[in-house]
C-alpha cells in the first residue's frame, strides 16, 4: 500500500530536471503570416535545432543549441515549400552556439544568463525554447486556472489534465489568454494623442491572441519529465475585423544521459527572466530591411539624391526612400547630426531636407540638436518654427523628455502623451496660480490652455479655483478666462469623467453665469458620456430654462447626439433619444437665430472606422455676433478616437464695438449692413488696451499649438486698418507689392519641397517562439511646389499701382504642384535580422504641372491664355495598392521577396475547393477625346479581387488595384501649335459665328420658339451687347483656327428677364451650335422657363423645361416641374432607356407607389406639395412607361 502511494505521488509531482543528467530535445518552431485561405500567398519562417540541457546544480542548468537550421517561406501553401537560408542560419547559429544558464525549479524558469555580446533577439529565441518548461501541474484538480508569468507576461492560464492509466503519463493542456494579461509583454508606439474607447474596442479589437500548449509528462523520481510538447499560437489581427496568422512549436525528448563533465562557461550577465524583453531602440522599421552600419555617408548621399530627384516636381518613384532616410537617421548619434549639419547646411535644398527629416528621430537627440541650432543662431525663424512644431508633435512618449519640453503649451502635450496617470510636478500649475494672483488675463489664459493640453488629473483642483460656484472662494474673472478654464477640462472629461461631470453640472445650473460659460459647460459635460440619470437631470432643468440661447444650444446638442452611430455614443445616444422626446414639444421649433450645436457622424461596423464633425456657435441676447465659434473633427479607427483638427474663434472685442456703435443694421446682410459694419470697425481705437478684437486657436490631435490675439498693439504695429495705403491703387514705390512686381519683371523662381511622416503607429507583442509580432502603419508624403514666372507691363509703372488697371500685362510661367503619398500596413515578424509578414503598399500621386503665357487688360476686360499642345501623357491623379507576402533578411537584403498575396493567375487546386470564393479581374480605360485640341482626358482602372463571403470585408482589398486620371496626346485634325483661350467681358463686336447664327435665326420662321425676348423687330435690328464671350481655339500656322466659342446675353424687359447662351463650333465646315434661352416672369416671379436647342445651326434637337411654384390662399405650397422634348440624340435616348429600367425598383425602395396612367410620350413632369409641416407629397409622371409614381 505504501509503495502504491509513493508511485502515485511521483507521477503527479511538479515538472523537474535532474541536475546530474543531460537532456537532449528536438525543437522546431514555425510561424506563418497569412489569411489561411487557399490560393493566397503567405510568408513564414521555420527554426529547427537540437537543445541540450545540462545540470549544473540543484536549480541551475545550462542550455546549448546545435544543428540549427533556419528556413524561410514565401508563396502559396501546397505549391511552395520552405527554402533554406544558409547565411542567416550561420548568423543565428553563431549567437545560439554560446551557452545559456538558467534557473529552474518546480516548473518555473528563473533568471537567464549569458555573455554580454549576445543580442536581445537571440536571447528572446532562447526564451521561446525555455517557455516549454514553464508549466504548473496540480495534483488535486483536473481543471484549474492560474495567473502566472510566461514569455507573454503575467497572463491568465487555464489547465486541463488527463492521465493515461496504461502508461501512467499525464497529458496537460494549457490555454493562455494573451489578451487578459496584467503585465503584457507588448508595447505601443505612435498615436499617443489618440483616445482609447472601450465601447469602440468591443465592436472589434485589433489583435486577439491565444496560445495552447499540450504536454506529455512522464513521472520520474526527479519529478515530471516533459517528454513531448507542442504549442499553437493564433494571432487575429483586424484592420477590418478578420483573422491573421499563427505560430507552431514542437519539443520532443530525444534522450536522457548522465552528465559526465559540466562544460566550462565564460563570464555571464543576467538577461532577465522568461518574460519577453524588447529592444530599447526600435530602429528597425518593419517595411524595409537595410544594413545600418556607417549611416552618415548614406544619409548625406540619400538627401542629395532625393533633393535632386524632387528639384522641380515630385518624383513618386523615390518617395518611398524617405522612409529609409528616417530609419538611418534614427540610428545616428547627436555627434552624427552635427556632422551632417556641417556638410549639408550650405545648400538650401539639402538643408531643408535635413531639417524636415531629422524631426523623425523623435527622442531627446532631436531636441538637443535643435537646441544647438538655436544657440548658434544658424536657422531662420521660419525654419525653427516648422521644425520645432513637428518635432514636439512626433516625440516618443518617454518620461525623460519632460524636462526638455518646458515650453508652456508644448510641455502640456508631452505630459499628456507620457505620464497622465503618474504624480508629477507641473510648473504650469504654479504659472496659472501666479497669473491669478497678478490678475493677468493673458497669463491665465495661456497657462489654462497648457493645462488643458496636459490633461493631468492633478490639475483639477487648480482649475476649480477659476470657476464660480465651484471654487471655495468667490470668483470674479472675465468671460474669456472662464471660457479657457472650462475648456481646459476637455481631456479630463475622458480621464476623470465623474469629477468633470460634478464641475460642469454645477456651472450649468447657475443661471447668473454668462450664457456662453453655461453652454461650454454643457458641451464638456456631454463629452464625459453622462449616464441616463444625469441626462435626465439636465433635461428636467432645461424644461424650466428661461435663457433661450442655453436652451437652444443644449437641445440641438442633445438632438444631434441622439442620431449618433459611433460606438462611443452608443449608450449616450439612447439617453439623448429619451431627452429629445421630452424636450421637443417646447424647443423643437426654436429659431436658428439662437445658439446652436451640431454633431454629425458615421461609423462602419465592417471596416471599424468612422468620422465625426462638431460645430458649436455660442451667442447671447446682447448681440447678433457669436461670442465663440468652435468646429471639431474626429476619426474613429479600431477602438481609438483621434481628434484631428479643432478651430475656435472668440470675438469679445468685436461684440463690444458693435454693441456701442452700430447703427442702421437690420441683420439681413444687405449693402447697408456691410457699410454699417465697416464704419464700426474703423472705430477700433475705442477698445480697451487689454481687450482683443478677435482671438483664434487651433488644435491638432487634441493639442492646442496655436493661439493668437488680434489686439490694438498688433493693429498698430502692422497698420492693419490702413492696408489700402500699401496695397491700394494709390500705393507707390514704398509698397511691398511694388517690390514684388519688380522682381516678377526680372523673372522669379520659387521651389518648396516638404517630406512629412504624417503618422507612424507600431504595436509589438511577444510570441511563443520568442519573436516579436508587429502591426505597423506608416503614412508618408512628399509635397513639391515649383513656380517660375516672368512678367512684362506696357506701359511700365511709373509712380502708383493703379496704373496696372490700364496697362497691358503679360505673364509667362511654368511650374508644378503635387504630392506623392505612400501608405504601408505591416503585420508579421520584425527583428533586426529578418522580417516576414503581410504588407499593404499604397501610393497616391497628384500632379498638376503647368506652362502657359497670359495677357490681360483690366480696363478693356480682356484675358488671353496660350497653352502649349499636349505632347506626352501626364498622370494628374493616380492610386495604386496591393497586398504582399514579404520575406527579408539582413544577410541578403537585395534578395527580398514580395509576392502578391493574390497572384496574377490562380491555378485551381483540384484537391482544394476554395470555400465561398469569387475571383474577379477587371480593367478598363475610358477616354474623352478632343481631337480639335489634340488631347484626351482618360480614366483607367484595373482591379483583381477575391471575395470570401464569410471573411468580408478585408478580402475586398486583397489584390492589385490601380486607378488613374490622365491627360494624353491624340491624333488631331491638324497639327496644333498652341491652344488659345480668350475671355472678353465687353467685346466691341459680335464673334463671326454668333453674328452668322443670329442672321440665320432671323430668316427662320420658327424663331419665335427659340427666343421670346427676341421676337421684337427692334431687338433683332439692334444687336445686344453680350455679357461676355469665351473662345477656346486650336491654332495651327496660317490655317483657320478650330475650336469653340460661347457668348452670353442678358436682355431685361418690362415683364420678363431673358438670358441666352450660344455655344458655336469654329472651323471651316463647322455648323454645330448649342442655343439656350431662359426667362423669368417678373409679374409671376414663381415661374421659370428654359428652351434648349442644339445640332446643326441649333435645328437638330430641341428640349424645353418649365418650373413654377404656387401658394394661393387656402391651398398648400406646391412646386411643379416639367421637361418636354421633341427630338433628342440617340445617345440621350439610350441613356434614358437605361435609367428607365431602374426606376420601378428604386421607386419601390424609396417608398413610392405606382399606378398605370396615360402620360405624354415626350414629357416628364413632377409636383411636390407641402402636405404637413414635416412631410411632403410627391407625384412623378413618366413617359412610355405609363406609370405615375406617388409618395
Amino acid at each position: 500500500m505504501w509503495g502504491f502511494l509513493l508511485c502515485h505521488l511521483v507521477a503527479l509531482a511538479e515538472p523537474g530536471l535532474n541536475p546530474k543528467k543531460t537532456y537532449e530535445y528536438k525543437y522546431e518552431g514555425m510561424v506563418n503570416i497569412g489569411r489561411g485561405m487557399p490560393n493566397l500567398a503567405e510568408s513564414g519562417v521555420r527554426l529547427m535545432c537540437k537543445v541540450k540541457i545540462i545540470g549544473v546544480s540543484a536549480q541551475t542548468f545550462l542550455l546549448r543549441v546545435s544543428n540549427l537550421n533556419f528556413e524561410e517561406f514565401n508563396g502559396i501553401p501546397g505549391k511552395n515549400t520552405f527554402d533554406a537560408s544558409p547565411k542567416l542560419t550561420k548568423r543565428i547559429a553563431a549567437g545560439l552556439r554560446k551557452p545559456f544558464m538558467f534557473e529552474y525549479a518546480k516548473g518555473r524558469v528563473g533568471d537567464i544568463r549569458t555573455s554580454a555580446e549576445i543580442s536581445d533577439t537571440i536571447v528572446n529565441i532562447v526564451r521561446g525554447i525555455l517557455g516549454f518548461f514553464q508549466v504548473t501541474v496540480k495534483t488535486t484538480q483536473r481543471v484549474y486556472e492560474l495567473e502566472e508569468f510566461g514569455i507573454h507576461g503575467l497572463c491568465q492560464s487555464t489547465y486541463a489534465n488527463v492521465e493515461d492509466a496504461n502508461s501512467q503519463e499525464l497529458s496537460v493542456t494549457q490555454i493562455v489568454d494573451i489578451n487578459n494579461c496584467k503585465k503584457k509583454a507588448a508595447i505601443y508606439r505612435g498615436m499617443a494623442l489618440a483616445v482609447d474607447n472601450k465601447l469602440s474596442k468591443e465592436r472589434g479589437d485589433s489583435v486577439i491572441s491565444t496560445v495552447r500548449y499540450v504536454y506529455t509528462v512522464k513521472p520520474t523520481v526527479d519529478g515530471g519529465l516533459i517528454k513531448k510538447a507542442h504549442a499553437l499560437e493564433r494571432q487575429h489581427f483586424s484592420p477590418f475585423n478578420v483573422k491573421g496568422g499563427n505560430s507552431k512549436l514542437q519539443l520532443v525528448l530525444l534522450s536522457v544521459t548522465d552528465t559526465v563533465v559540466t562544460p566550462a562557461v565564460g563570464p555571464m550577465i543576467s538577461r532577465g527572466n522568461l518574460v519577453y524583453k524588447f529592444v530599447k531602440v526600435l530602429a528597425q522599421i518593419p517595411i524595409l530591411m537595410k544594413k545600418l552600419d556607417d549611416p552618415v555617408p548614406k544619409i548625406a548621399d540619400m538627401i542629395k539624391r532625393l533633393a535632386q530627384a524632387n528639384i522641380y516636381q515630385t518624383d513618386s518613384a523615390t518617395s518611398e526612400d524617405v522612409v529609409v532616410l528616417f530609419q538611418l537617421l534614427r540610428v545616428t548619434s547627436l555627434e552624427n547630426h552635427e556632422v551632417l549639419w556641417k556638410q549639408l547646411s550650405g545648400n538650401d535644398e539639402h538643408r531643408r531636407w535635413l531639417l524636415d527629416t531629422i524631426v523623425e528621430v523623435a527622442d531627446a537627440r532631436v531636441l538637443k540638436f535643435l537646441k544647438n541650432r538655436f544657440k548658434a543662431g544658424d536657422v531662420s525663424a521660419n525654419e525653427a518654427g516648422q521644425t520645432l512644431l513637428i518635432a514636439f508633435n512626433h516625440l516618443a512618449a518617454e518620461t525623460d523628455l519632460m524636462e526638455m519640453a518646458k515650453v508652456i503649451v508644448l510641455v502640456g502635450g508631452v505630459t499628456y502623451k507620457v505620464c497622465w496617470y503618474c504624480i508629477v510636478h507641473m510648473p504650469l500649475l504654479d504659472l496659472v496660480i501666479d497669473g491669478l494672483k497678478r490678475n493677468s488675463e493673458l497669463d491665465m489664459v495661456l497657462a489654462l490652455k497648457a493645462i488643458g493640453n496636459a490633461g493631468h488629473p492633478s490639475s483639477i483642483k487648480t482649475i476649480r479655483r477659476f470657476l464660480p460656484g465651484v471654487s471655495a472662494a468667490p470668483v470674479t474673472l472675465p468671460p474669456r478666462v472662464l471660457s479657457a478654464a472650462v475648456q481646459s477640462l476637455r481631456h479630463l472629461a475622458v480621464r476623470d469623467p465623474h469629477s468633470v461631470q460634478d464641475i460642469t453640472v454645477s456651472l450649468f445650473v447657475q443661471r447668473h453665469l454668462p450664457t456662453e460659460i453655461r453652454m461650454l459647460a454643457c458641451m464638456i459635460l456631454f463629452e464625459t458620456k453622462p449616464p441616463l440619470a444625469l441626462v435626465s437631470t439636465v433635461t428636467a432643468f432645461l424644461l424650466e430654462e428661461a435663457d433661450m440661447h442655453v436652451a437652444s444650444f443644449s437641445y440641438s446638442l442633445i438632438g444631434s447626439i441622439a442620431k449618433s452611430s459611433t460606438p462611443d455614443n452608443h449608450f449616450l445616444s439612447t439617453a439623448c433619444n429619451v431627452a429629445v422626446k421630452i424636450l421637443a414639444p417646447k424647443f423643437g421649433r426654436v429659431s436658428y437665430h439662437y445658439s446652436k450645436a451640431m454633431h454629425l457622424d458615421w461609423f462602419n461596423d465592417d471596416f471599424l472606422i468612422g468620422t465625426a464633425t462638431e460645430i458649436f456657435m455660442l451667442k447671447n441676447a446682447a448681440s447678433y455676433i457669436p461670442t465663440e465659434i468652435v468646429t471639431k473633427g474626429k476619426f474613429h479607427f479600431i477602438g481609438k478616437i483621434l481628434q484631428l483638427v479643432e478651430l475656435g474663434f472668440r470675438a469679445d472685442g468685436i461684440k463690444e464695438l458693435f454693441r456701442q456703435n452700430i447703427q442702421v443694421f437690420n441683420g439681413h446682410l444687405s449693402y447697408s449692413d456691410f457699410k454699417a459694419i465697416f464704419k464700426v470697425l474703423q472705430d477700433w481705437q475705442t477698445l480697451p488696451e487689454d481687450k482683443p478684437l478677435l482671438s483664434a486657436y487651433t488644435q491638432i490631435f487634441g493639442q492646442e499649438f496655436f493661439f493668437a490675439d488680434l489686439n490694438k498693439d498688433l493693429i498698430r504695429s502692422y497698420n492693419i486698418m490702413s492696408l489700402s495705403i500699401h496695397f491700394g491703387p494709390s500705393a507707390g514705390k514704398e509698397s511691398p507689392v511694388w517690390k514684388m512686381i519688380e522682381n516678377l519683371q526680372k523673372g522669379m523662381s520659387w521651389h518648396w519641397t516638404k517630406p512629412f511622416l504624417m503618422f507612424e503607429t507600431r504595436y509589438i507583442q511577444a510570441t511563443s517562439l520568442g519573436l516579436p509580432l508587429e502591426i505597423s502603419k506608416y503614412y508618408n508624403t512628399v509635397t513639391t511646389i515649383t513656380v517660375n514666372a516672368k512678367a512684362a507691363i506696357s506701359p511700365p509703372l511709373t509712380n502708383r499701382l493703379g496704373q496696372l488697371l490700364t496697362s497691358d500685362v503679360s505673364l509667362v510661367t511654368d511650374g508644378f504642384a503635387g504630392f506623392s503619398k505612400d501608405q504601408f500596413v505591416f503585420h508579421g515578424i520584425n527583428t533586426d535580422i529578418f522580417q516576414c509578414g503581410a504588407e499593404l503598399k499604397s501610393k497616391t500621386v497628384v500632379a498638376m504641372p503647368w506652362e502657359f503665357s497670359m495677357k490681360m487688360n483690366v480696363k478693356k476686360n480682356t484675358f488671353e491664355i496660350d497653352l502649349p499642345p499636349c505632347k506626352k501623357e501626364t498622370k494628374l491623379f493616380s492610386v495604386k495598392f496591393d497586398v504582399y507576402a514579404v520575406s527579408r533578411n539582413i544577410e541578403e537584403p537585395s534578395l527580398a521577396k514580395m509576392t502578391p498575396m493574390m497572384p496574377d493567375s490562380i491555378e485551381a487546386n483540384e484537391d482544394i475547393e476554395p470555400p465561398k470564393q469569387r475571383s474577379l479581374t477587371s480593367g478598363q480605360k475610358v477616354c474623352a477625346e478632343a481631337n480639335i485640341y489634340g488631347a484626351a482626358f482618360c480614366i483607367e482602372s484595373e482591379a483583381t479581387r477575391s471575395h470570401y463571403i464569410d471573411e468580408y470585408p478585408l478580402y475586398y482589398f486583397l489584390g492589385y488595384t490601380n486607378f488613374a486620371y490622365t491627360i494624353q496626346p491624340v491624333q488631331s485634325n491638324k497639327s496644333v501649335d498652341k491652344i488659345h483661350i480668350e475671355m472678353n467681358a465687353s467685346p466691341t463686336k459680335y464673334p463671326v459665328s454668333v453674328r452668322h447664327l443670329l442672321d440665320t435665326l432671323r430668316s427662320d420662321g420658327s424663331i419665335r420658339t427659340f427666343a421670346p425676348s427676341c421676337t421684337s423687330p427692334q431687338a433683332w435690328n439692334v444687336n445686344p451687347e453680350p455679357l461676355f464671350t469665351i473662345k477656346a481655339l486650336a491654332m495651327s500656322g496660317n490655317t483657320k483656327p478650330e475650336g469653340y466659342e460661347a457668348a452670353a446675353y442678358y436682355t431685361p424687359a418690362a415683364q420678363t428677364d431673358n438670358a441666352q447662351l450660344i455655344v458655336s463650333q469654329v472651323g471651316e465646315e463647322a455648323n454645330w451650335k448649342l442655343c439656350t434661352d431662359a426667362n423669368v416672369d417678373k409679374v409671376r416671379q414663381e415661374q421659370l422657363k428654359m428652351h434648349l436647342r442644339w445640332g446643326a445651326e441649333c435645328q437638330s434637337y430641341e428640349m424645353s423645361m418649365k418650373t413654377a411654384t404656387t401658394h394661393l390662399p387656402g391651398s398648400k405650397p406646391t412646386l411643379k416641374a416639367k421637361i418636354h422634348w421633341k427630338t433628342v440624340s440617340g445617345y440621350m435616348t439610350e441613356v434614358g432607356k437605361s435609367i428607365e429600367k431602374y426606376i420601378p425598383g428604386m421607386a419601390f425602395l424609396l417608398g413610392f407607389y405606382q399606378k398605370h396612367d396615360t402620360n405624354s410620350k415626350h414629357e416628364v413632369s413632377a409636383s411636390v406639395v407641402a402636405a404637413t409641416a414635416g412631410s411632403i407629397a410627391m407625384k412623378i409622371k413618366l413617359p412610355d412607361v405609363g406609370n405615375t409614381l406617388s409618395y
